[in-house]
């Protein structure tokens, strides 16, 4: 069996090299898996220790200030101190940074993970206490406090695919195996750690440059909510709250361990496809008119024309004035008869108030019927018809006409809420723009369904939703999640132009209704209220005067 010298003296077996090499590739592998950075920082230093033997060691960051590139302590572990600051453990290092230039602006190349960085260079230190060149007084008083002897050091720059030092990584004590003495830090652990350093800066600079994407990614996806917000500030908050609710409706069904969804779970990976999903589920909205979309009465584009229908009326109203003082004018003067005379203006008096209170109805019941609601009556509807057609005024032309135009009337008889057929078709082409949209965009493979997810909201159970009529079993959980999230955070917002946010019991009833009909999910719809998913949106989001007492046993389709 070959040998070469390892540190102190030991002969390193070319199978305990072959093995620590491997321990090299393995922990590479696992570098490039992990996605959090502090448990990849110290995942980089427990590594570097083990394949060097090394007693502790600390990692250290660099990072800009004020004062110019430091390096910031970010993990620090010795077993035999019982050390273990920084990262995860949720202990922090109570030393100060290491700056790389002094005041004067000179390099700090005393401090030897300073001349590290900013040589680009290792420095094997076989005893810090006889070390000449670099300033260890500060190991000296650590040691002095602790009982401790901090002798080799082994100071590696961690660089990047680019040659950039982006942190140091610092090993004390080289612990000799089967005994308590301390060695150098031979040459293969200087390869191996310096290998180790290499992989470590590339991990790290990719995770950074992962996390720096998904941050440019996810602020782009709010500045086009923002967008969609400033245009309408009466669903500003839509785009944020459904996403929430979605988010806790998936983890209730992802909890739920019995009933038809019980094989359904979410890795990090799904969830953070969801989520974006249901960040850009209204992304289409940008492409819709603004007037369609904050039209809150029926007769509102650019401005409420219910204003020009007062104007008609006061023109109406002064018409039957004008009419009731020629009348007036024309009754006989002089003494006799004089009592038949104020006899006869008296009526017109009379007649006037009636045809003026007459006038009044009408306006204010089409300053009603101008609010939209619910619904409203076919008998609601004729009477607008009536008014519209049976009463004439004298226009701008001086030419008789209808008192309310075609268009008029069709917005004043809309049975539900304030759209026209035609304006709903405008809204609901938002949806068709968001599949367009998000269909166009190169997604990578772990966000390949957000615009299966995010198109999918307006679809219905029974197949009669828009814009694919898709059925439940052409449709993802994840899409028929997102369905019932629109759907319940809609009935219950409280910034709609048209109506007032409903109460959790009104909403659960009407939602109830819709799991009866074939519009929601069944099965869902079940996880929502058994897990009362419902009652914790609520209270991260309602008003408190809407958050009522819920009898369950009396929410329809739903059994307790």
């Amino acid at each position: 069996m070959s040998g070469r010298p390892a540190s102190g003296g030991i002969l390193e077996t070319d199978e305990d090299l072959f093995r620590r090499l491997e321990q090299l590739n393995e922990i590479g592998s696992a570098l490039s898996q992990e996605k959090d950075i502090d448990h990849l920082l110290e995942k980089i230093l427990v590594a570097a220790k083990a394949i060097t033997r090394a007693a502790g060691g600390t990692l250290y960051v660099l990072e800009p200030s004020d004062e110019g590139p430091r390096l910031r302590f970010a993990i620090m572990r010795n077993e035999a101190l019982d050390i273990a600051m920084g990262g995860t453990t949720g202990n922090p290092i109570p030393f100060y940074p290491v700056h790389l230039y002094g005041k004067d602006g000179q390099p700090n190349n005393q401090m030897v993970a300073a001349y590290a960085a900013l040589t680009g260079k290792t420095v094997n230190i076989v005893d810090a206490y006889s070390q000449e060149g670099f300033d260890f007084s500060g190991t000296r008083n650590f040691d002095k406090k602790t009982g401790y002897r901090s002798k080799a050091f082994l100071t590696v720059p961690m660089k990047n695919h680019e040659g950039e030092t982006i942190g140091v990584l610092q090993l004390i004590n080289r612990m000799e195996p089967g005994t308590e003495d301390i060695g150098s830090f031979g040459p293969s652990d200087q390869r191996l750690a310096e290998s180790l350093a290499s992989q470590a800066a590339i991990a790290l600079t990719n995770r950074h440059l992962i996390n720096q994407l998904e941050v440019l990614f996810e602020s782009f996806i709010a500045l086009i909510n923002t967008a969609i917000d400033e245009k309408s500030p009466y669903t500003g908050g839509h785009c944020q709250r459904v996403p929430a609710l979605t988010m806790m409706l998936a983890e209730a069904v992802n909890e739920t361990h019995d009933g038809p969804l019980r094989d359904f779970r979410m890795s990090d990976k799904d969830r953070y496809e969801l989520k974006i999903a249901g960040l850009l589920h209204d992304c289409g909205k940008v492409t819709t008119p603004v007037h369609v979309v904050d039209k809150a009465t029926k007769l509102e584009t650019i401005f409420d024309r219910i204003n020009l229908v007062d104007t008609r009326f006061e023109v109406l109203k002064r018409d039957l004035e004008i009419e009731a003082l020629k009348r007036k004018l024309d009754l006989p003067g002089g003494a006799p008869g004089q009592a038949a005379v104020r006899e006869q203006a008296a009526r017109i008096d009379q007649d006037l108030d009636e045809r003026v209170r007459d006038l009044e109805s009408e306006r204010a019941f089409l300053r009603q019927a101008n609010i939209g609601g619910e619904v409203m009556s076919p008998e609601a509807q004729e009477r607008v018809r009536r008014i519209g057609t049976g009463r004439k005024w004298i226009d701008l032309s001086g030419k008789s006409a209808d008192f309310l135009s075609e268009d008029e009337i069709k917005n004043l008889t809309i049975a539900r809420g304030t759209l026209t057929t035609e304006e709903r078709q405008t809204i609901n082409h938002h949806i068709v723009a968001t599949i367009k949209m998000l269909e166009a965009l190169p997604w990578p493979t772990h966000l390949r369904n957000v615009p299966e997810y995010a198109g999918g909201h307006h679809e219905r159970m029974d197949g009669k939703g828009y814009p694919r009529g898709l059925t439940r079993e052409q449709m993802s959980v994840q899409a028929r999640v997102m369905g019932i999230a629109d759907i319940f955070e809609a009935l219950t917002a409280k910034d709609r132009p048209y109506k007032r946010g409903k109460t959790l019991s009104e909403s659960l009833k009407i939602l109830g209704n819709f799991r009866q009909n074939g519009h929601v999910d069944p099965d869902l719809f079940d996880v929502f209220v058994r897990k009362k998913v419902y009652l914790r949106y609520a209270q991260q989001f309602l008003d408190r005067e809407q958050i009522d007492e819920v009898d369950e046993s009396k929410i329809p389709g739903f059994v307790p």
